[in-house]
């Protein structure tokens, strides 16, 4: 199989005992515990150059070696998936994006994406970054809403591209929290990285954490709820969701960062418990994107309407809180 990254790790103390195979997932990029199982049984993954099984208990001074086979790549097909679109001409599409669909093909999901919606709209998208992301250059969680920007060429592509690393586009979100946030604004810096036993999930607890920086403001105080207006200056994968968690104020609808415990806690009325139950996304809108034109220069601000969930929610807030 061709090598998407050969490692040689040596176990610590404080990893002793562990399981061989939740050590390789938890310490090695895009590998689960199932595939880290699975390439251990096969011989690729060894520790001290010996085949051992997946619960083999690592000890201090071991030396783990192996590889993460490359997966084979998918043929994306262009389907006809309805898109809300905000904005188009020659060099970008801009998006107004609904909540359960994906923005870019991955495993799982290699269909029903919002890529494969847009090579549909505009086949030569496929020629732009790769056929994994034709035109992507931000992206939006499967159940976060709103404003997103698509390039259509090489040259929007790379100009967007260099926008977002020089931190020159301007990212307005809507959050509904859990609790009564006192002061009326405020910034997280907490760094954020991978989590460092669920692969699936971020953490300002990382052992590799990089820097993020959240700023957010009062809209709207409710009882046991409020309304944030967020502004991120980093694009870190859940930002948002991590660091409002972080502070004990995860956002509503979060099952992965909040979920349950976030409702035992925070919610005391019965009225808005009804409103909270049937909630099963996180109430989180990307409600604006400022930026200058990639070819233009022109500044454009594009923005998203809440969503019906969201407004539907503020609105029975009001009443009961």
């Amino acid at each position: 199989m061709p090598d998407q990254g050969a490692f040689h790790v040596v176990v610590d103390k404080t990893d002793s005992e562990k399981r061989l195979d939740f050590f390789v997932s938890s310490t090695i990029p895009d590998c689960s515990r199932s595939l880290a199982s699975s390439l251990i049984q096969d011989g690729i993954i060894k520790v001290n150059d010996i085949v051992k099984k997946p619960g083999y208990k690592i000890k201090p001074g071991e030396v783990i070696t192996g590889y993460i086979p490359c997966p084979e790549e998918p043929v994306f097909e262009p389907e006809p998936i309805q898109l809300n679109i905000i904005h188009e001409d020659d060099h970008i599409i801009v998006l107004n994006k609904q909540a359960g669909i994906v923005v870019h093909p991955a495993p799982g999901h290699y269909s029903g994406t919002l890529v494969n919606g847009l090579l549909f709209h505009c086949p030569d998208l496929k020629h732009i970054n790769g056929e994994l992301r034709p035109g992507i250059v931000h992206r939006l969680d499967k159940d976060t809403t709103g404003v997103l920007v698509v390039a259509k060429n090489h040259q929007s592509h790379l100009q967007l591209a260099s926008l977002f690393k020089d931190r020159k586009i301007e990212k307005r979100y809507l959050a509904i929290v859990y609790g009564i946030m006192k002061e009326d604004t405020g910034s997280i810096t907490k760094p954020i990285g991978r989590h460092p036993s669920d692969r699936k999930k971020m953490s300002t607890n990382s052992r590799h954490p990089r820097t993020a920086e959240t700023a957010w403001k009062i809209k709207e105080r409710f009882e046991g709820f409020t309304l944030l207006e967020v502004s991120i200056k980093t694009g870190r994968t859940h930002q948002i969701r991590v660091h409002c968690s972080s502070i004990h104020h995860p956002v509503v609808g979060d099952q992965v960062y909040g979920g349950k415990k976030a409702i035992k806690g925070f919610v005391q009325k019965k009225e808005a418990l009804e409103l909270i139950k049937p909630m099963s996304r996180q109430m989180l809108h990307a409600q604006s994107l400022s930026f200058n034109h990639p070819v233009t220069g022109e500044k454009m601000r594009f923005k998203a309407p809440l969503p019906d969930d969201m407004e539907e929610l503020i609105r029975g807030l009001r009443m009961c809180c």
